[in-house]
């Protein structure tokens, strides 16, 4: 009986795993473009919204699903890089509206600077003088949409390999993508050469603050930036990176066209949808724009002599995904005009924002990808479990 019931617990044991999300490998990484999905989703829904509290809901989910799938490559730090970049568009806002004014009315003034008299011509623009409560809030509310904004996309840069989002690209914007995922990638190896050299110095007992230091280690780091351009030119030299292939005038004419008139229906489209009196066209343009310009670009790809070596394969998972942030999006979109007033707190009178239900129920699916993603490999080698 005892060898039975151990039996039993190892097989349970064993089958535990199962219901988890598996180890990440080469095979069943997420497609860089489904990481791009889900944080444009979030992003759309921030776009969407001034409400503080939705606001933080938005950013704790992409920051939760970021420190549980993210891994070691140095892409994957710059996170934090858009956290401070959002905390600085909110300050600067906030900076904006007390040195030059906001068109909010108030009735709580905080303190008055004083106001630089300007001429007649420039009436309605004016630096200094009174400051509100209420045109503090409204420019913390409009900062911080931008914020979360940022942070979102800075989500998918932490979890998006650039090179496997090369590989989704079409072959008429290969070259283009080439020269994005170089500047993706540029930074973040930037500055994880400056820390290195950083630690390096800290352990022979050398300062790491100075005008010296930082001569010091630009040096070095600007070498290092030299020999991978260098690198990498070599590389796509070997590879035949620039080769095109000859293609009819009559198949160019026709891209440059299509190409071309696609993208103009698109952004008569998008103009129709936004504006109340094109509702009537907007959409039948943009999809027509769509299938134009997406013929284009297959057209296009004819001239790029290129393979593909282990193309991304959307899986499940992948779908799941860049579905949850689209559902989160629409879910916004949807909330901003059953109960736009939820999703836009006044100001005037002050009054405390509040968080309603089903729309922040609707955010929280965006941590599907903490649970269904691949978990990478930890720093020292074991498996996390989630």
């Amino acid at each position: 009986m005892t060898g039975t019931t151990a039996g039993r617990a190892d097989t349970a044991t064993h089958r535990l795993p199962a219901w988890r999300a598996p180890a990440a490998t080469r095979s069943n990484a997420v497609p860089a473009g489904a990481w791009w999905l889900w944080a444009l989703g979030l992003a759309t829904a921030a776009s969407r919204t001034t409400n503080p509290l939705l606001l933080g809901l938005l950013v704790g989910v992409a920051g939760y699903v970021v420190a549980a799938r993210r891994t070691d490559a140095p892409w994957a730090r710059s996170y934090g890089m858009f956290i401070r970049i959002g905390l600085f568009v909110i300050a600067v806002r906030l900076l904006f509206s007390v040195f030059l004014g906001s068109p909010i009315p108030g009735t709580h003034t905080l303190f008055t600077l004083p106001e630089v008299p300007l001429p007649d011509w420039a009436k309605g623009v004016r630096i200094g003088g009174r400051v509100t409560a209420e045109q503090m809030l409204f420019a913390l509310y409009d900062g911080a949409k931008l914020a979360a904004l940022l942070i979102c996309v800075g989500a998918a840069n932490s979890l998006a390999n650039p090179a496997r989002l090369l590989k989704s690209l079409p072959g008429a914007l290969y070259e283009a993508g080439v020269a994005v995922v170089v500047a993706m990638t540029f930074a973040p190896n930037m500055v994880a050469d400056v820390l290195r050299l950083r630690t390096a110095r800290r352990l022979r007992g050398r300062p790491t603050g100075g005008v010296r230091a930082v001569l010091q280690i630009g040096l070095p780091v600007l070498e290092g930036a030299l020999e991978r351009s260098v690198a990498v030119a070599a590389s796509m030299d070997a590879r035949g990176y620039g080769r095109t292939a000859r293609v009819p005038a009559a198949v160019r004419h026709t891209t440059n066209v299509l190409t071309l008139g696609g993208l103009l229906g698109v952004c008569a489209g998008t103009y129709g949808l936004l504006a109340a009196e094109g509702a009537g066209y907007g959409v039948p343009l943009l999809v027509a724009g769509l299938l134009a310009a997406m013929a284009g670009l297959r057209l296009g790809g004819a001239r790029s002599v290129r393979t593909r070596y282990r193309p991304d394969r959307w899986g499940v998972r992948a779908w799941l995904i860049a579905g949850s942030g689209a559902a989160v999006a629409a879910a916004m979109i949807r909330a901003g005009t059953a109960d736009p007033a939820a999703l836009h707190p006044g100001v005037v009178p002050l009054t405390a924002p509040v968080l309603p239900l089903w729309p922040a129920a609707a955010v929280l699916l965006g941590l599907l990808p903490a649970v269904v993603a691949p978990v990478p490999p930890s720093p020292t080698g074991f498996q996390e479990q989630v």
